[in-house]
This record gives C-alpha cells, sequence and structure tokens, in this order.
C-alpha cells in the first residue's frame, strides 16, 4: 500500500508539474516561431544571444522558490509553522530584491550587456530591445516562480500547472498580435513574454484567499542565516538554469567564428528545443521535490528511494521518446523556424538536433538528481552535478571537440558533458542509498 500511495503521488505531482513546465515552455518556441518569421535569420540569432540573460534571471528565480518552498515544506513536516512563515516571508523579499536589480540592469543597461552577450552590428539593435524590455518584467518573473514553487509545495499542484499553462498560452497570443497586426517586432515579442508571467500570478493568487493556505507573510527581521538555508536547496537549480545561460554564451561564441549568424541562428534553433526538453525534466523534477523534502522531512529513506527510482525510470522513459521525435522530424520541424528557406541554415540544424539530443538521455537523470539530493538534504552534491554539467565539463569539452570536428563537435559538446557527468552521478546516487540502507 506504502508503494502504491507513493507511486500515485509521483505520478501526480510530477505529470501536473511536466505539463505545466511544457505550458511554460511554450513561449519560448513562440518567440522562436514568431521571430523568425517577422525577422528573419538576424531576429532569431539576435533572440538566441538574448537568453542567456533571461536564463540567469530565471534561474535566480528557481533558487528562491524552489529553495524556500524547501524548507517550507521541512518545516510544516515537523509542524513548526512559525519557522515555515519565515521562510516565505523571507523567499517573498529576497525575490523582490532580485528581481529589481534585473530591472535596473535592464533599463539603464541593456546596450552594454547586448555586447556582452556577443551581439554584432547586425543583432545589437534587436538584440537590445528585447533584453531592455524583456527585464523591466523582472521582479514579475522572479515572483512567479517563488509563488508557484510555495502553491505548488502547499498541496496545489494543479493550481500551479494552470497559472504556468494560462500564462505561457496568453504569451503565444500576445505574440502573435503584438508583432504581426501590430506590427512592433522585437519590442512585441519582448512586451508580450513579459505580460505572462503577470497573467500567471494573477492565476496563482486565487490560493492566497484558500483558507487551507499554509503561508502567510508575516513580520520578521530579515536574518542571512536563513537566507543561505534558504538558498541552498535551491541552488542546483540555480546552477542549472546558469549552465544553460553558460552552453549559450558559449556555443554563440564559437559559433560565431566558425559559421557566423547562419550557425547561430541554427543553433537558436536547437537551443530553443532544447530548452522545451529541459523545462520537461526539470518539471518531472521539481515535481517530485516536494515529495521528497517531506520524505526527508521525516527521515523516511523508503519513501526517499522509491521516489528516486520513479524519478529516473520517468526521464529515461521521456527521453527515448523525444529523441524518436526529433530525430525522425528534424527536418520539418527546422523548416518551421527557417523562413527565408535558408539551405545551410536547415543543414546546420537538423544534424545539430540530431546530435544534440542524443544527450537527453543522461541530462534528464542528471537533472533528477540534482533536484533530488538538494530537496533531501545533500545540497553539496547538487551543487556538484549541477556545476559539472554545466560548467565545469562542458567548456573544454566544446573547445576540444570544435578543435577536432569544426561544427560537428559544437553539436556533440553536450552529449558527451551529459554523459561525463552520468557517470559521476552514478557514484553520488550509489554511495547516497548505500548509507540510508
Amino acid at each position: 500500500m506504502e508503494h502504491t500511495a507513493d507511486l500515485r503521488s509521483f505520478g501526480r505531482y510530477a505529470s501536473l508539474n511536466v505539463l505545466g513546465m511544457l505550458g511554460l515552455s511554450c513561449y519560448i518556441l513562440a518567440d522562436t516561431f514568431f521571430v523568425s518569421r517577422g525577422m528573419g535569420a538576424n531576429g532569431l540569432a539576435a533572440l538566441n544571444i538574448a537568453i542567456p540573460a533571461y536564463n540567469l534571471l530565471n534561474g535566480l528565480g528557481l533558487m528562491i522558490g524552489v529553495g524556500g518552498a524547501t524548507r517550507y515544506t521541512v518545516n510544516r513536516a515537523q509542524c513548526d509553522n512559525t519557522s515555515a512563515d519565515h521562510a516565505f516571508t523571507h523567499a517573498v523579499g529576497l525575490g523582490l530584491a532580485v528581481g529589481l536589480l534585473f530591472m535596473m540592469i535592464g533599463l539603464a543597461g541593456a546596450a552594454p550587456v547586448s555586447r556582452l552577450l556577443g551581439a554584432d552590428a547586425d543583432t545589437f539593435p534587436l538584440t537590445s530591445v528585447y533584453l531592455r524590455t524583456l527585464l523591466s518584467f523582472a521582479p514579475f518573473f522572479v515572483m512567479n516562480n517563488v509563488l508557484l514553487a510555495f502553491v505548488r509545495n502547499d498541496g496545489a499542484p494543479g493550481r500551479a500547472m494552470c497559472g504556468m499553462i494560462v500564462g505561457s498560452l496568453s504569451n503565444v497570443v500576445l505574440d502573435y498580435v503584438f508583432i504581426f497586426p501590430c506590427n512592433w517586432g522585437m519590442f512585441g515579442a519582448a512586451f508580450a513574454t513579459g505580460l505572462s508571467p503577470i497573467i500567471s500570478l494573477l492565476i496563482l493568487s486565487g490560493h492566497l484567499r484558500s483558507p487551507a493556505r499554509g503561508f502567510h507573510l508575516c513580520r520578521v527581521r530579515p536574518q542571512g542565516r536563513l537566507l543561505a538555508s534558504i538558498c541552498a536547496p535551491g541552488v542546483s537549480s540555480f546552477v542549472g538554469e546558469l549552465s544553460s545561460a553558460v552552453v549559450l554564451f558559449l556555443f554563440n561564441f564559437v559559433l560565431l567564428r566558425i559559421s557566423g549568424n547562419t550557425g547561430v541562428a541554427a543553433y537558436g534553433i536547437v537551443a530553443n528545443l532544447a530548452l522545451v526538453a529541459i523545462a520537461i525534466f526539470q518539471g518531472l523534477s521539481t515535481g517530485m521535490q516536494p515529495l521528497v523534502s517531506h520524505s526527508s522531512g521525516l527521515n523516511d529513506h523508503g519513501a526517499l528511494r522509491r521516489f528516486y527510482r520513479y524519478g529516473i525510470t520517468s526521464s529515461l522513459a521521456i527521453a527515448t521518446l523525444l529523441y524518436a521525435l526529433v530525430f525522425v522530424f528534424a527536418a520539418p520541424i527546422t523548416a518551421v523556424f527557417n523562413s527565408e528557406n535558408n539551405a545551410v541554415l536547415a543543414g546546420y540544424a537538423v544534424t545539430g538536433l540530431r546530435i544534440y539530443f542524443c544527450g537527453f538521455w543522461f541530462a534528464g537523470c542528471n537533472i533528477v538528481s540534482s533536484i533530488f539530493f538538494s530537496a533531501s538534504g545533500r545540497s553539496a552534491q547538487g551543487f556538484l552535478l549541477s556545476m559539472l554539467r554545466g560548467v565545469i565539463a562542458i567548456v573544454p569539452f566544446l573547445f576540444l571537440l570544435t578543435a577536432w570536428f569544426g561544427i560537428t563537435g559544437v553539436w556533440a559538446a553536450f552529449p558527451v558533458t551529459e554523459l561525463f557527468t552520468f557517470l559521476f552521478t552514478a557514484v553520488c546516487a550509489a554511495k547516497a542509498f548505500r548509507h540510508t540502507a
């Protein structure tokens, strides 16, 4: 009965969160599709150059949200409601501070940030407009991540899913309206994306009126130690998003030098589809996070082993389905985003998709493992896994494989890095479960 209840809970939380994250990632594809149709290859390249800044912002929001909600769930499992409210209050305060900082950077420094990210004469005007507009909504992006995590951990994964999906679908509609009928170009794409977290927050705010709500704002002085303990469980989520930003920046840097803006535009197609895949695995792992945190708070090692097994099995099944779809439909998928019918771009992107997506068999396991370790009180292992796949290993593999195989080596760097990290993941998992056997 215990096993059946755990599996049912895992299926409910994971499936709802995967669906929500799929909806949330739709705005990325919507931006990619409408920008490619409205502004061609340069617009696609500019969007890809700007995305690392969003990854960094989203990563900080995830760190605060997932970390704060993890601390909240552990406190609630231990019947310490006062500490649970302190965790929520500190997460909200820190989220607002981070969001306002990014908003000021966007308003005052969009131009130098665009140049830093690699924009050239052709892409700079589009990149700077996109960044300035998008970062103006930074407080809403961060607070959406915070409230999503707390609502999900407070026993309302359905509402969290609705918030993510409604916000994302509204962005798809607004993208079309602002780019084409309104003819607002890159500003319209960014403005539509910026409105999506506001709409999501309106959906999530309904939970704040629920009598069953477990978290509340309270009067408490900022405590550095509590802020650190809130951030610690979410560090792996932050590093995961940071790694996406680092990978995008480095890949753009390399591709600009070996294949110009056409190569960057091709990578824009690969990277944006990869972000959807990563969102699915993030949804799976953050969906199981409340269950893992609760089991950890109760020291239920049997449940922890079961949830980890369910997560790894699910990630392998999802990766297999994703690769089959990408391998078969790589050419038509590329054609959707190749509005200028650029044959060179198409050749780069089709090959890139088929090589790059091999890495998700390993990446899915790595993402699930890093979130699992962080949520179960092993933040150091989660942090190490995220750093290894996102920063430490990707850099040497990218430059080494590119030197040997050119643009094919660029695409191969991701799966090789994830395989290397997976070997380390297996060792960490074996050691963790041996100690709790």
